[in-house]
Parts: structure tokens; C-alpha cells; sequence
């Protein structure tokens, strides 16, 4: 694939896009597991309650 003179912006653009689809997808796995773990508190002292 050739790209010419705007190879660099190109690339550049790439990576910057797979940069953010990364951090989106660390973030959102780590919130989720920090909702897992704050919804199994919950449901726990919940449990204890009955």
C-alpha cells in the first residue's frame, strides 16, 4: 500500500485511533470489575440481612 507524502499523518492517525480503542476497552473492562465487585458487597450484606 502506498500512501506518498502523507504516509506519517496516516500511520499516525492509525495509531492514535488503536491507542484509544485501547485505553476504552481497559477502562471499561476495569469499571466493570469494580462493579462486579461493589455489586457482590452488596448482594452479600443483603444476604446477611435476611
Amino acid at each position: 500500500m502506498e500512501l506518498g507524502k502523507y504516509a506519517g499523518t496516516v500511520l499516525s492517525a492509525y495509531a492514535a485511533s488503536i491507542v484509544v480503542l485501547v485505553i476504552l476497552v481497559a477502562v471499561t473492562l476495569w469499571q466493570g470489575s469494580k462493579i462486579k465487585r461493589r455489586l457482590a458487597q452488596i448482594e452479600g450484606r443483603l444476604a446477611q440481612g435476611d
